[in-house]
């Protein structure tokens, strides 16, 4: 007897736990079976209502079901439109390059070609790291502490997370990593530290290839690199002739602000690393982009089968539309205050309880030194109908990050239900 999908049989988390590998994590978190989502919202198949401040780990960056991307996609498919089609050429992808480099790149100035490496954020950074290596013929990677690149073997040999390399299962060579801004305090200079072990020639450090940075480590417990600090990686990059990575497939398309996580830095790195919502729609894309004098690929060096996720180029296209008003930068940075006020109201509540706010624009995060503050907050969140995450390489922190979309009556009381999720937790602890 067949089944009936659109019969919709009643589905509970046992199942789950029957027919799904261990692995699985986030549904750990969130312990109950999601039917339904619309921008910042979701509900579960009991109907509760959620206000979600985790947009797929940085993938919805524009809401569930966005409309004006939603019907995009629709007319596509009722039109028959192209839906796969590895490298070749498509309307479809035409119209997101044209797009992109109209609303994205020559505004601001930028002369870079546009790779599709693959369909997620490791495939980007996987690309970059093997054309770093091609341009320069070295070998060496550095990369930072607390950094997180993706679970394939080459992101996961410049990710800094011990957890995570353990699964690899074999040696992760060709990397060296190196303190991130502020790793030992305010004070210590590790760009200091980092030009000694390049200038010195018994450091036992190769002439990297390149050096990969994400300006804000989300997943390494939302680290914010400065301005100054960025600036000065950059100039020692030129300096020994090393090519400049920055992966920004969490906080690019507006997550910090500006639709690059590094703009406000100034910086011009040799390699940009764009995915999650670069695909609009929660849709797999992603982008490796290029400075044109770099651009040594032979034809098929680098390919994979789905390169060519047409859906995924027609919702980045309609996507990056939403950036051709400075006004949506602004409700960003808006938002973006909304949050910071109410983590840093947390800490002024509770100044007997060891903790850090850390972030930028919406990524923001509260780090506990102490205990599981953070895991405790976020579970007494997802009781109050509230989806928030961990982030750091303990849990450590208790991260925010919500749609840019996001409603400002729905951040309100999103924000409202951490606070009093907080209270409960922490008023323990005083």
């Amino acid at each position: 007897m067949s089944v009936n999908v659109l019969d919709k049989p009643s589905i509970k988390l046992e199942l789950f736990e029957k027919l799904e590998s261990e692995v699985r994590s986030y549904c750990r978190s969130f312990p109950t079976v999601f039917s339904k989502a619309k921008n910042a919202k979701m509900w579960d198949l009991d109907g509760k209502e959620y206000i979600d401040f985790f947009a797929g780990a940085g993938s919805l960056n524009y809401g569930h079901n966005n409309e004006r991307i939603k019907q995009k996609l629709v007319n596509y498919i009722m039109e028959d439109g192209i839906t796969h089609s590895l490298d070749m050429a498509t309307e479809a992808k035409g119209h997101l390059l044209n797009t992109f480099h109209e609303v994205i790149l020559k505004p601001r100035k930028m002369d870079y070609k546009v790779m599709f490496p693959g369909p997620t954020g490791t495939n980007s950074v996987e690309s970059a790291l093997k054309l770093a290596r091609k341009v320069t013929g070295r070998e060496t990677v550095l990369s930072f502490t607390n950094a997180f690149h993706g679970m394939t073997l080459g992101s996961l040999a410049v990710t800094g997370n011990k957890f995570k390399r353990q699964g690899a299962g074999v040696p992760l060579h060709h990397t060296v990593s190196m303190p991130f801004c502020r790793y030992h305090g305010d004070e210590a200079d590790t760009i200091a530290y980092i030009e000694k072990y390049l200038e010195d020639s018994g450091s036992g450090l190769s002439l990297p290839a390149a050096m990969i940075l994400e300006t804000v480590q989300g997943e390494g417990g939302v680290n914010v690199a400065s301005f100054s600090w960025m600036k000065k990686l950059s100039e020692l990059c030129k300096k020994y002739g090393i090519l400049l990575i920055v992966d920004d497939v969490q906080v690019g398309c507006g997550r910090t602000g500006p639709f690059f996580s590094f703009e406000e830095a100034g910086i011009e790195p040799d390699i940009i690393c764009l995915s999650k919502s670069i695909g609009g729609y929660g849709l797999p894309l992603a982008l490796t982009l290029l400075k044109p004098e770099l651009d040594i690929w032979e034809p098929g060096e680098h390919n994979g089968t789905f390169r060519g996720n047409n859906l995924g180029f027609i919702a980045a296209a309609e996507a990056l539309s939403y950036w051709e008003e400075a006004s949506f930068q602004k409700e960003i940075e808006k938002r973006g205050s909304l949050i910071e006020e109410t983590m840093n109201g947390i800490q002024q509540k509770y100044p007997n309880v060891a903790m850090e706010v850390r972030g930028k624009g919406m990524m923001m995060g509260i780090a506990f030194e102490e205990g599981d503050l953070a895991g405790e907050i976020c579970k007494a969140c997802f009781d109050r109908g509230l989806i928030m995450e961990t982030a750091g390489t303990d849990s450590e922190v208790a991260k925010v990050m919500p749609a840019l979309t996001i409603e400002i009556d729905v951040l309100k009381e999103g924000l409202a239900r951490l606070a009093d999720a907080a209270d409960q937790v922490l008023g323990n602890q005083s």
